[in-house]
């Protein structure tokens, strides 16, 4: 294969990765239409794509999405809806996940909001409170097993392949059987920090534990929103926790600013990088959940982050007092699609709960109603 076919039998790949039916004859035909029309430009390429991969109607937006992502690198989305509602995103360029304080007067609520605002951030330094959660994180998130398989002594299926070298080496003799087994890998962590003006007096704490995150875990992903959407995963392996924070403040442009949770969401979810990082891990959602107006969309963008993740949790500061219920119509037309609604309030009850996400536990709906 030349090294210039490289990118479309890639693309056909990418297709088959997340369901088009693409025959490879359909492959094979669309780098022939590719050759026929040049390509003089990017154009051609797209024209070819739809003349031989033929994606159905009801999947042409996701097949667009598809091709803008993996030929034109375009991470941004565009949510439905007006124009002064959309949602930008902003990635910071990291590699993918195979390869490697403001005083506070108003409460809950009162700082929800769905107006743009952005600013800066600055971190204070911290002291290493959460270098045990760091350590132990590795060996306790949920783990699966992995189609890769291993070398094995005993407890495994039989290695067909070395062992008919083997006995081919050893001229006919049987030697002991070989065995190999699947390896068992921890599941991705991925973590989503609401920054917006309700969230301020946590936010500077959420950071932190989402820097011991990926300094703890192999496969962590974090994003920040509130009118936008960031990935700061690159920034925040660096190793120095003073060092990661400030990369990180630089990266976000909308702290302490309006939420449009549901929106950029969808955002995530629209960007098949992005949603890939969904696929069967933990994901834990850091936010009060307070949306205005129609919760329609967050209701959508939950239901479907439920349908990709392993295990859906929500940690709101909110379910810090005793006092709280899931009243809010938002919380009440998510919270049957979440495995978990804690308490967020507290870094110490946050990683605690984090280092308990391969225990089973009942629905977030059941303990809530027993509750109630």
């Amino acid at each position: 294969m030349p090294r210039a076919a490289a990118p479309f039998l890639g693309f056909g790949r990418l297709l088959r990765r997340y369901g088009f039916p693409i025959a490879p004859e359909q492959v094979s035909g669309f780098m022939q239409a590719v050759t026929l029309l040049g390509p003089r430009s990017i154009a051609d390429i797209h024209e070819a794509a739809l003349a031989t991969l033929a994606p159905t109607p009801d999947r042409r937006d996701e097949f667009e999405a598809h091709f803008q992502s993996y030929f034109y690198g375009n991470t941004s989305a565009v949510v439905e809806g007006d124009t002064d509602k959309e949602t930008r995103i902003k990635d910071d360029g990291g590699e993918n996940d195979e390869q490697i304080e403001a005083k506070q007067h108003d409460e809950g609520g009162d700082l929800s909001s769905a107006i743009e605002q952005l600013s800066t951030r600055e971190f204070q330094r911290d002291d290493a409170r959460l270098t045990t959660f760091r350590r132990k994180l590795a060996s306790a998130l949920p783990a699966r097993r992995s189609f890769r398989t291993v070398r094995t002594h005993s407890r495994g299926k039989l290695d067909l392949r070395r062992s008919l070298r083997e006995i081919v080496s050893a001229d006919g003799d049987v030697p002991s059987p070989l065995l190999r087994r699947r390896q068992t890998v921890p599941r991705k962590l991925l973590i989503l920090i609401d920054v917006s003006g309700s969230m301020k007096l946590h936010t500077s704490d959420y950071l932190k534990l989402a820097h011991a995150a990926v300094q703890g875990a192999d496969r962590a992903e974090i994003f920040t929103f509130g009118t936008r959407l960031t990935r700061i995963t690159s920034a925040l392996r660096i190793r120095d926790c003073d060092q990661a924070l400030a990369r990180a403040a630089a990266l976000v442009d909308d702290w302490d600013g309006g939420t449009r949770m549901g929106p950029t969401l969808l955002a995530f979810l629209s960007v098949p990088r992005f949603s890939a990082f969904a696929r069967g891990a933990a994901v834990v959602i850091l936010s009060d959940a307070l949306e205005r107006g129609d919760h329609t969309e967050l209701e959508i963008a939950m239901r479907r982050l439920s349908a990709r993740a392993f295990r859906l949790s929500l940690a709101t500061p909110l379910a810090g007092d005793p006092r709280f219920r899931p009243a809010t119509a938002a919380l009440r037309a998510i919270l049957p699609v979440l495995d978990d609604l804690v308490d967020g309030s507290s870094i110490a009850g946050l990683s605690d709960f984090i280092l308990s996400l391969a225990r089973p536990a009942p629905a977030a709906a059941a303990i809530w109603k027993r509750v109630s």
